[in-house]
């Protein structure tokens, strides 16, 4: 299932064909054990079990860091659900793994007995979550919420298993709620609907942008709703009651898998939504580099330019990232790239990137002073509206910004006096009270009209 859109369509439909057969599979091979005795007979194996078990939570685990660390990176409310459904899955699977008698209890308790189905339950409405398109307005409210869950569900572990150890009131001795019981029927209904509806998003997004990871994930999402099936279903200890350990490990290496052989720069951008792909912001951005660079690599070794630079950059990447929650883009020789507002969390973008700016210039000519004959940074800041997007493809991929607003920041830079930082209107419309000096009318290359510039020399009021 790689076909790009409008690509291999005949092909990319059998392939859909026989992944459509093969998932229902499980649930076929569920419905003959359970109608035979003979067959689905009782197969008991502690070890077995908790390896298995705790295998598969592991790599979960491993699943939802990886997702959660890029839906962090990127501001991905998508990526952020589907880590929160991963980790529900592994930290309840891997309590499971504790009820394996002979293990850290002689007997289970209830509180592990039931651990998986509850894990489940609450990863399908992570997953159905996971589906929404959500626009830059509301990302970042989300983002917040969606991080605030994820301590959540982190505490909820941390307490169903002291509470299970403990064999404290439900989470006591003995099977607990039984699987076929009411309510867990109730509960796994609802799951497999809510995995369906994952599932048929997931594959959708499939067809079209191609891809293997939307294509893991729509299986991933209908392994995770036949596993429910079969915790329901299936009696402890028989061969149906394996099947579901099985189809979980199963859902957890076929997203792992997916995500090992997509291309490791931007591993995950077959999932981000519509908007973290190609998403308009107001934003500014920071160039920085240093006059005279080529003149000074020319007469020095290349480990001497190699010194100076990391000198530098050890003091302005800071200012620009820890200080003011910049994001730095790019890194070209002597050149900084970053952006304020990536995520749409920052309205207060222009104010930090003149202050990140003033503060590099602060920084760096410190080291200069102490460096004679080094170059000194000059930095250009410009705002407006910009593209967020996801460019290139196998071979070489990155998430940046496009738009003449970038551009303009690149060429005020280039004419920024050194020492100094220099802003466009756009940018100093958005700073009031600051002390500027008029660096006059600019001719850029590229533009037709001539770009009113300032050298900023401080801010006035708060600063970030």
């Amino acid at each position: 299932m790689a076909d790009g859109p409008g690509e291999g369509r005949p092909g990319a439909r059998r392939r859909a064909a026989v992944g459509a057969v093969a998932l229902t599979l499980p649930l076929v091979g569920l419905a003959v054990l359970r109608l035979s005795e003979q067959l689905d007979m009782q197969w008991q194996h502690d070890p077995t079990h908790f390896w298995m078990v705790l295998g598969a939570a592991l790599l979960s685990a491993l699943t939802a860091y990886g997702t959660g660390a890029a839906a962090v990176r990127r501001g991905d409310v998508r990526v952020m659900y589907v880590s929160l459904a991963f980790l529900s899955a592994s930290g309840f699977l891997g309590l499971h793994a504790l009820a394996t008698p002979h293990m850290l209890l002689e007997t289970a308790s209830a509180g592990f007995n039931i651990s998986t189905p509850v894990g489940i339950a609450i990863g399908s409405l992570f997953a159905v979550a996971s589906v929404r398109e959500v626009d830059a307005a509301r990302a970042a409210a989300e983002m917040r919420r969606a991080r605030i869950l994820r301590v959540a569900l982190l505490l909820l572990m941390v307490v169903w298993g002291v509470a299970s150890l403990l064999r404290l009131g439900p989470f006591g001795a003995g099977p607990g709620l039984a699987r076929d019981s009411p309510p867990m029927v109730v509960a796994g209904i609802v799951s497999v609907v809510l995995f369906g509806v994952a599932a048929v998003t997931y594959v959708r997004l499939w067809w079209q942008r191609g891809g293997l990871l939307p294509a893991a994930m729509a299986s991933a999402m209908v392994l995770l709703a036949e596993a429910m099936v079969a915790i329901v279903m299936a009696p402890n200890w028989h061969y149906s009651w394996w099947g579901w350990h099985v189809l979980m490990l199963a859902a957890f290496v076929l997203v792992a898998w997916g995500a090992q052989q997509s291309w490791h720069e931007e591993r995950y951008a077959a999932l981000y939504t519509a908007d973290t792909l190609a998403g308009r912001r107001e934003m500014s951005i920071l160039f920085a580099d240093l006059k005279g660079f080529t003149t000074f690599s020319e007469g020095h070794d290349p480990s001497e330019v190699t010194d100076m630079l990391n000198a530098y950059f050890t003091v302005a990447i800071p200012a620009v990232v820890k200080r003011h929650g910049g994001t730095i883009d790019r890194l070209i020789g002597d050149a900084i790239m970053a952006t304020f507002n990536r995520l749409g969390d920052q309205p207060d973008h222009a104010r930090r990137a003149a202050q990140a700016g003033l503060d590099l210039q602060v920084e760096t000519a410190r080291i200069a002073d102490q460096h004679p004959g080094w170059p000194r940074f000059r930095v250009g800041i410009n705002s407006g509206e910009v593209l967020v997007s996801v460019l290139g493809s196998e071979g070489g991929r990155t998430h940046t910004v496009i738009g003449d607003a970038v551009n303009v920041a690149s060429r005020i830079e280039g004419q920024a006096p050194v020492g100094r930082v220099a802003v466009t209107a756009e940018t100093l419309a958005l700073l009031p009270g600051a002390t500027t000096e008029p660096l006059g009318a600019l001719a850029l290359k590229g533009k037709g009209e001539p770009v009113e510039a300032f050298v900023l020399v401080s801010l006035g009021g708060a600063t970030s």
